[in-house]
């Protein structure tokens, strides 16, 4: 369940900036490196418009909140585009790049409208009035000002509505199930919509519209009616007058990018022979892929010329690519970093692309792979430790999702646990995302106990490899990482010392009956329906269940506008606690699913690395 998903939130990384004389947003070189992480100024891979390629859009915490930025390349000059207490990441330029387009919801509640302003700059704009707010669901914008917007609310279900300047908006898709906005084509006539009116959210499928809501094609790879096959939408080829579509397939275990044309029926499936999981997007000229290849937490990136099927390396150093673009140059700029290297918007013509003013992030430590043998297989767990001899505090970080994966990128929260000599493992439990198809589905059912599983065979490894000491373990994670903390510390109380949950899913139930409808449709999924149709089910799985067993002092977060993982299901399992006179405690802070705000990012690991050392006596 990706309870944490914003477009483009997750390419900014953990550090960028220029001389180390330079200040921004209160850094300065007397900071303690883990805050210095935190607080360096960073920025995103910038998107550029289709048709005016010198305009471009960024996301950076220079001013010590993510905020949307316009950048000029033809005369370098940038400007701040939005300006909100809790920050802003949800934006897009037009195909001219004469409009920046962004979400605006209430205080991280995900719940809101799009506006519009000047690229050059202005006043914000709503480009939809008579749309009510609502979740967002994809948005696509035409070279004629057409924009297909996709709306996800409790009582409509999915929604999407063609709007045109001067005209009230066209509803052109409903359903209740979970659906949003695919790509538009280059000259508008097509657009494609990623559903799961079948009921599995897991796997989607692909409708292809008019834009009047006339139906042209559909592709579904439902595998003997059972539908666990899934499709993605990597975008319609970059050309007037061609139909053909990017779709991402899983048809033989994994991820893999195929060429379709919804016109014609047609459909090939790309020869590209490498291991992993494998992405790709056009070329500008349409002529060829920009290929990127993940495989055991690691990205490599690869050019696939259409014409001859010829792959070819395109070099970058070892870590995780966060994002790629091809540029109209021939060039390809791309978000880089590794576990020790913070990132940076680098092209492949060997330049540093973009860098935010300030001092860049401190270096952090490698990760180490551990392969472990589990209960469904080989685990790949990713390993980082202070200098000296362990056994170590170790603090078992676990990812979210949980259809996502750890990879050897920097990140500012692993990298302070090193610092103050804890041993950091993460675990790509089965549920993650780059091991392919049989992996990423093996959870269902018996959600969050299978994960648990994998982490308990990844713990007796560290402490019988001499890694971690059995007496200061810690337990954390955000999100669904938050909910399998609780969960863990329940289900194996014998096993963690201390428990800190961010964001968590606490009590299952109430945190459906209140959650997104997004959400509602993916546990759904994952969980064989409603907590009325499949009770048992949700209460295997629920943290709550497990309250009166937990040992271990547990910390809490939550955002009290939360809409992924509602306050009041935690409440209900704080109350809990409270009831048993568990030591606990909780900070609750006026967000959504997590912070935007540089200085309550800090606040919060703070607080969990004072609560893990007050109680294991550091």
């Amino acid at each position: 369940m990706v309870r944490m998903t914003t477009k483009n939130t997750t390419g900014t990384g953990d550090g960028a900036g220029n001389s180390e004389g330079d200040t921004a947003h209160g850094v300065d070189a007397s900071m303690p490196d883990w805050e210095r992480r935190f607080r360096a100024p960073r920025v995103s891979l910038p998107e550029w418009a289709e048709d005016a390629p010198d305009r471009s859009l960024f996301i950076s915490n220079t001013t010590g909140t993510f905020e949307l930025y316009a950048w000029d390349r033809a005369s370098g000059g940038r400007r701040q585009v939005t300006d909100r207490p809790n920050g802003t990441t949800d934006g897009t330029l037009s195909p001219d790049g004469e409009w920046i387009w962004w979400f605006s919801d209430t205080d991280g509640d995900e719940f809101g409208v799009w506006l519009r302003q000047p690229f050059a700059g202005g006043p914000d704009e709503p480009v939809a009035p008579d749309l009510a707010p609502s979740y967002p669901a994809g948005l696509a914008l035409g070279r004629d000002g057409t924009a297909v917007i996709g709306r996800s609310t409790d009582e409509d279900g999915s929604t999407l509505h063609l709007v045109r300047s001067g005209s009230a908006p066209v509803e052109i898709y409903r359903h209740p199930e979970s659906a949003g906005v695919g790509d538009l084509s280059h000259d508008g006539t097509l657009l494609v919509v990623e559903h799961t009116e079948h009921g599995d959210a897991m796997h989607s499928s692909l409708r292809v519209l008019r834009p009047d809501g006339t139906p042209v094609a559909e592709l579904d790879d439902s595998e003997g009616g059972t539908r666990e096959l899934g499709l993605s939408v990597l975008g319609f080829a970059p050309v007037d007058g061609d139909s053909r579509m990017l779709v991402g397939h899983q048809r033989r275990g994994r991820w893999e990018p195929m060429i379709w044309d919804p016109l014609s029926g047609e459909s090939t499936e790309l020869a590209i022979d490498l291991p992993g999981d494998v992405s790709a997007e056009w070329y500008p000229d349409g002529s060829a892929l920009l290929v990127v290849h993940s495989h055991q937490a690691r990205s490599e990136m690869w050019r696939y010329d259409l014409g001859t099927a010829e792959l070819s390396r395109v070099p970058t150093p070892d870590g995780t690519v966060a994002g790629a673009t091809a540029r109209p140059d021939g060039t390809v700029e791309y978000l880089w970093s590794s576990a020790a290297l913070p990132p940076r918007v680098r092209s492949t013509a060997g330049s540093v692309v973009l860098e935010a003013p300030g001092l860049r992030a401190p270096e952090s430590v490698p990760v180490e792979d551990a392969w472990v043998p589990g209960p469904g297989g080989t685990i790949h767990a990713l390993v980082q430790k202070p200098a000296g001899d362990g056994p170590f505090p170790t603090v078992f970080e676990v990812h979210g999702g949980p259809t996502a994966h750890d990879h050897d990128a920097f990140a500012a929260q692993p990298a302070a646990w090193v610092d103050h000599g804890y041993a950091v493992v993460r675990v790509n439990y089965r549920g993650s995302t780059g091991y392919g198809r049989a992996w990423t589905d093996a959870l269902k059912h018996r959600i969050g106990l299978i994960e648990l599983e994998d982490v308990a065979a990844v713990r007796e490894w560290a402490v019988a490899s001499g890694l971690a000491d059995p007496e200061r373990l810690v337990l954390t994670g955000a999100s669904w990482g938050g909910y399998l903390t609780l969960l863990g510390l329940g289900t194996q109380p014998e096993s963690w010392t201390v428990g800190l949950a961010g964001v968590p899913v606490a009590d299952y139930v109430t945190a459906y009956h209140d959650e997104m409808e997004a959400l509602k449709s993916l546990d759904r999924t994952l969980l064989g329906g409603t907590p009325e149709e499949v009770p048992e089910r949700y209460t295997a799985s629920s943290p709550l269940s497990y309250v009166d067993r937990v040992r271990a002092p547990v910390y809490i977060s939550a955002g009290v506008n939360d809409p992924r993982c509602p306050i009041r299901q935690v409440e209900n399992y704080v109350e809990r606690l409270s009831e048993r006179g568990h030591p606990h405690e909780v900070y609750r802070y006026d967000a959504g699913h997590g912070s935007l705000v540089v200085e309550e990012r800090i606040k919060q690991l703070r607080l969990e690395i004072e609560f893990a050392s007050r109680h294991l006596g550091r």
